[in-house]
């Protein structure tokens, strides 16, 4: 079972210190969407951030990836106690992002083409992704020619394919159906388990949140700061289909439900 204690013992990959960030506004004004944000998240953890819409959680991500600057602190990706190159790591969107003018293989090649890598192992690394995630026989077809799951198995192979230090996802499976959503939550578990890549997750499913992760912080509305960190004390492996059938799965539900109840109740309150 993976628990804080064990992952205390790890290394700092995903550091936040004292993060703040604000929107300028069209007015000349300014909207604080991040405010005194600090946690660790541990190598090799599953870490995943919920909260109420527009409280920061895709800012927080887009600070880590260097797309946005923050107002104020710092995030710091590292891996072994060193800093983290941009190259060194992966971000799934919400969107698959996928290039439209390329195939399936060609779009997991470009990454590996990016980092100086033969053509022959790019080929080779990339049908074998494209294996892992259920893509076989679709290596020629384009992002038009694939099912909205189908593009985001795409997408998760051609950011895997280079093996980042540090996966970064911000809501990967929130437009898809629940039987797509399912398959691929089990088939991210499943290369979670096998590359042991820290992930920092963004999702506004609870129960996606339990079944992936090793740890939840709960996020306050805007602006967002960390209300909670929760540990998901399940065995691993898990089995992501029938994870709602456990009594822990129950208890932890209702425990991060009644943060984000709180949450909301102060603050109609404080209206």
């Amino acid at each position: 079972m993976v628990t804080s204690d064990s992952l205390l013992t790890r290394n700092p990959a995903f550091v936040v210190e004292d993060l703040t960030h604000a929107f300028k506004l069209p007015d000349g004004g300014a909207m604080t969407v991040l405010q005194n944000i600090s946690l660790t998240v541990r190598e090799n953890e599953f870490f995943t951030v919920v909260g109420p819409s527009g409280c920061g959680k895709s800012t927080l991500l887009n600070v880590a990836a260097g797309l946005v600057d923050a107002s104020g602190g710092k995030i710091r990706l590292l891996h072994e106690n060193r800093d983290l190159i941009q190259t060194d790591i992966g971000y799934i969107t919400q969107d698959s992002n996928l290039f439209p003018w390329l195939t399936a293989i060609e779009n997991v090649m470009v990454p590996l083409e990016i980092r100086g890598v033969s053509k022959k192992e790019r080929i080779s690394r990339a049908e074998e992704w494209l294996a892992h995630v259920g893509l076989t026989g679709f290596e020629n077809h384009y992002p038009r020619q694939l099912s909205g799951g189908m593009q985001k198995r795409c997408s998760i192979a051609r950011t895997l394919v280079f093996e980042p230090k540090v996966l970064l996802m911000d809501e990967p499976f929130g437009a898809l159906d629940a039987i797509t959503k399912s398959a691929l939550q089990k088939t991210v578990t499943d290369l979670w388990e096998r590359l042991r890549t820290t992930v920092v997750f963004i999702t506004h499913d609870l129960t996606e949140a339990i079944a992936l992760s090793d740890r939840v912080a709960v996020m306050t509305g805007r602006p967002g700061a960390v209300h909670a960190l929760v540990d998901i004390e399940i065995p691993r492996p898990r089995d992501v289909y029938n994870v709602t059938d456990l009594p822990e799965f129950k208890s932890i539900r209702r425990d991060l439900w009644q943060l984000l109840e709180n949450d909301i109740a102060i603050r109609e309150t404080a209206k």
